[in-house]
């Protein structure tokens, strides 16, 4: 087992639900994840807008998953679960 991959999977998954962040914040909200960070927070909606953006881990775990990437797909899973607890708290 190779440690690496699941952290190259962590950081994968980290990078790809910041990107399905700002890639909803961008096509689907008035917002922008830059300057509106702080009105984002004060609706109290930063959780759920992470939450919808971490939905772009799910086509990258199903990609690693096809290519035999299988300790970078746990590292993807670590990721969302993480994530998940993060957005409790916000």
């Amino acid at each position: 087992m190779k440690k690496t991959d699941i952290l190259i999977g962590f950081l994968i998954g980290i990078v790809s639900a910041l990107l399905g962040t700002f890639l909803f914040l961008a096509l689907f909200t008035k917002y922008n994840l830059v300057t509106d960070f702080q009105a984002i927070r004060a609706e109290e909606i930063l959780g759920k807008v992470i939450t919808l953006g971490a939905i772009l881990n799910i086509i990258v775990f199903f990609i690693l998953l096809q290519k035999k990437k299988e300790l970078m797909a746990r590292g993807i899973v670590l990721a969302t679960i993480t994530l998940a607890i993060l957005t409790m708290f916000l």
